[in-house]
């Protein structure tokens, strides 16, 4: 699928991996929707991308809310082609605590769920819905492309990271589910699994742990850039022959358990 005039919905796409995909997909010409919650960085994408860029301030887990923002799209830009989910939170807690005497808090633990996978689940299935009315697009019959994005966590969380690793092996774990679901209507589904992306909450790091980040990468030894997950996203769209695939983009890492 060609991005140049396409429409995009992006999830969390006004800052790291969503406004990185949004500002690659934008530079190919295509239409963007970014949903998020961050009002001054979206509008200000808006201001500096111009017209054929839409922000809307929505919650994921919000149906209703989601489906007015796909259907408020697709009044601005015909169709939606493309769906990108980013948006998505993480904790620290371990299953118990020894220190503390405590558990796992168990709303923390399905918040996280709430948002990274029953949130990356409801924009998929209604930007699927939307892409099913839609005519066909390239000769194969391909009317979208839903990717999600998981983490190495999903395969190996470390220490703490268990509602976290558990929401991201969901991700994984529909992958293949809704690509089998979606064939029928043709619409593909992969999820991008990133390592240790250099987003902004990486440089309030001490330089000392910031380098030994880096160190723990097989090859290269760095962070990745937020613009390689972009490119991966990129080549999901026009490679029509992807489908079904979670593809890590890592440099290499498995995680140890700290």
């Amino acid at each position: 699928m060609n991005l140049k005039g396409k429409t995009a919905l992006i999830t969390g796409g006004a800052s790291g991996l969503g406004e990185a995909t949004a500002r690659r997909y934008h530079a190919h010409g295509a239409n963007i929707a970014i949903l998020d919650m961050n009002d001054e960085r979206g509008e200000a994408l808006v201001k500096e991308l111009g017209s054929n860029v839409r922000y809307f301030n929505g919650n994921v887990t919000d149906e209703e809310g989601v489906a007015s923002i796909i259907e408020a799209t697709v009044n601005a830009f015909g169709a939606l082609h493309i769906c990108n989910n980013f948006a998505g939170i993480g904790s620290a807690h371990k299953t118990y605590d020894k220190k503390k005497d405590a558990p796992h808090p168990l709303d923390v633990f399905k918040r996280v769920l709430d948002v990274n996978l029953t949130g990356t689940f409801n924009v998929a299935r209604l930007a699927a819905q939307q892409m099913a009315s839609q005519d066909p697009v390239t000769e194969d019959g391909q009317r979208g492309v839903i990717t999600n994005t998981a983490s190495v966590a999903g395969y190996e969380g470390q220490i703490g990271q268990v509602a976290y690793s558990a929401s991201k092996g969901g991700v994984i774990g529909m992958t293949i589910v809704i690509a089998r679901d979606l064939a029928q209507v043709g619409i593909r589904c992969n999820t991008i699994v990133p390592g240790l992306i250099h987003t902004p909450l990486f440089d309030t790091l001490p330089e000392h742990i910031f380098t030994a980040l880096e160190n723990t990468v097989l090859y290269p030894n760095r962070l990745g850039k937020p613009d390689e997950i972009a490119m991966l996203a990129q080549q999901i769209v026009e490679n029509d022959y992807i489908n079904g695939e979670c593809i890590r983009m890592d440099g290499g890492i498995r995680m140890g358990p700290r």
